[in-house]
């Protein structure tokens, strides 16, 4: 066991007047199962290269072990995958049933090391950095969002994987997954940094039950504020009324009518005074408590119950078959998962329920004029201000804006290229966008890929409470409970 300690971080990037850290003080435990948690764009990648020592900072970071970060680029991807392992872990070949066991542990089968690195699945890639990284000696592992190219059978077993683990910072927004493998939360708050111990779901009974008592502080502290600013209001008037009757009304002895005045004023700027402390007390009350702001929808209704129909449907990937059998109705109100292994064909199925060319075989009968909104898993086409991609989707720039400002965007966003924002962000223009479109049908591909955690509570709220009708690929294992009226399974044909 080690300890790293921060203290006094302050880091802004290079050209700008807004610090990410500003004397950020914590220590944890190097033994710690860590999730790191907060809204998009607070800074968890940027501290995570901080420890890396990518950037400069003030302050310090004291650490006795050796920081390693996932995920990394690999330079040779003509290496094959036990060459890969080789390199990373530093483990000596007689030493490779070590590897052979993690591989195990992570569900990949032996037949993938003898084949190049560049033929794998993300997901493969995934589990085999994830163990060269843990057989290295005298580590600990920075992990930043490892599900995003996982299909939730995978995520299932890397949380099994990392619980056995120990000693390493996630970076995740998967509410199942964090509950399932971490001992300890790092929260980045709106304005505070926070450690506590437990997992995702203790850490939100937790701001729950802060939150409730910060918001019923604050509902206190607003009456009397309320009160106060009356009660200085009234004696500023007091005051105002006795100063003007020096004037006029036959004799009188203005000077004792002034040190009344001057008095009552007096006592109106003590008023004031605290009037504004209670106002900074407020404010101080509320400083972390998250403004979850609703949104909404307007779905359009469609003419006719059915939508769509799938029967018998099979996806070719060239020649190949990679999923077969594929057979549901979806009819207005529904909103249908489709759920199965990466590469099984269910991106697949959504464009070629959008108009792009998929080679396929079966029935699929698509309803006539039908509207439909789409939220794709790619976001690098993202450049350019947010004004013109608002123009150039022919949605509304004030309910554009208005949306992303609710899901935590800062005003100074949109002054920036969408290039340069984080993955997060770029995903929140995308669903942002379609909640500006009305339409019969949305289809969302993997929509909470990067997205914070309260941003996808949001979301769920909404989709809950207007009911839209939905077909949509998502590994979130909560969201698709908690969202889903029926799930359609796609086998992977092997």
């Amino acid at each position: 066991m080690s300890i790293i300690s921060v203290r006094n971080l302050t880091f802004c990037y290079e050209g700008s007047s807004d610090n990410i850290f500003e004397n950020v003080n914590f220590t944890i435990d190097t033994d710690w199962r860590l999730g790191f948690i907060g809204r998009n764009g607070r800074g968890k990648t940027t501290f995570l290269r901080l420890l890396m020592g990518d950037y400069a900072y003030e302050g310090s970071i004291t650490a006795s072990v050796h920081f390693d970060y996932f995920p990394f680029a690999v330079t040779n991807e003509s290496l094959t995958a036990a060459e890969i392992l080789l390199t990373v872990s530093g483990i000596a070949e007689y030493d490779f049933w070590r590897a052979e066991r993690e591989l195990g542990l992570l569900g990949v089968d032996e037949s993938v090391l003898p084949r190049p690195f560049a033929t794998l699945s993300n997901g493969e890639k995934t589990k085999l950095l994830l163990a060269a990284l843990f057989l290295k000696e005298n580590n600990f592992l920075l992990i930043d969002e490892p599900t995003n190219h996982l299909d939730l059978d995978g995520r299932r077993l890397v949380a099994k994987y990392l619980k056995s683990k120990r000693g390493f910072i996630l970076v995740s927004h998967d509410r199942a997954f964090l509950d399932e493998c971490i001992d300890h939360v790092l929260s980045i708050n709106r304005s505070t940094i926070e450690v506590i111990h437990g997992n995702y779901s203790s850490w939100q009974r937790e701001k729950n039950r802060r939150d409730d008592y910060e918001r019923s502080e604050n509902s206190r502290l607003t009456a009397e504020i309320a009160n106060l600013r009356n009660a200085a209001d009234r004696i500023a008037s007091w005051s105002d009324k006795v100063e003007a009757t020096k004037i006029g009304g036959g004799p009188c002895d203005r000077g004792a009518i002034g040190a009344k005045a001057a008095k009552m004023m007096r006592h109106a700027k003590a008023q004031e005074s605290r009037l504004e402390r209670e106002i900074e007390k407020r404010e101080a009350l509320m400083h972390d408590v998250e403004y979850d702001e609703q949104l909404k929808l307007h779905p359009e209704p469609y003419f006719r119950q059915n939508l769509l129909l799938s029967k018998d449907l099979s996806i070719f990937y060239g020649d190949r078959c990679v999923a077969n059998g594929i057979s549901f109705t979806l009819n207005r109100g529904d909103r249908i998962a489709l759920v199965g292994r990466n590469g099984c064909g269910k991106s697949s199925l959504l464009k070629l329920l959008i108009g792009q060319s998929i080679a396929h075989t079966g029935t699929l009968e698509i309803g006539s004029r039908l509207t439909v909104s789409y939220v794709p898993q790619d976001m690098s086409f993202l450049s350019g201000s947010a004004d013109d991609f608002a123009a150039e989707s022919e949605i509304d720039i004030t309910l554009f804006k208005t949306i992303l400002r609710k899901l935590d965007f800062k005003r100074t966003q949109f002054t920036k290229d969408m290039s340069e924002f984080s993955m997060g962000q770029k995903k929140k223009v995308l669903l942002a966008r379609s909640l500006c479109q009305r339409a019969n049908l949305y289809i969302w591909d993997e929509p909470l890929n990067y997205i914070d955690v309260i941003s996808r509570l949001q979301i769920e709220t909404l989709i809950l409470e207007y009911k839209p009708t939905m077909l949509f690929v998502e590994h979130d294992e909560a969201f698709v409970n908690d969202i889903a009226t029926k799930v359609c399974r796609i086998s992977l044909n092997q």
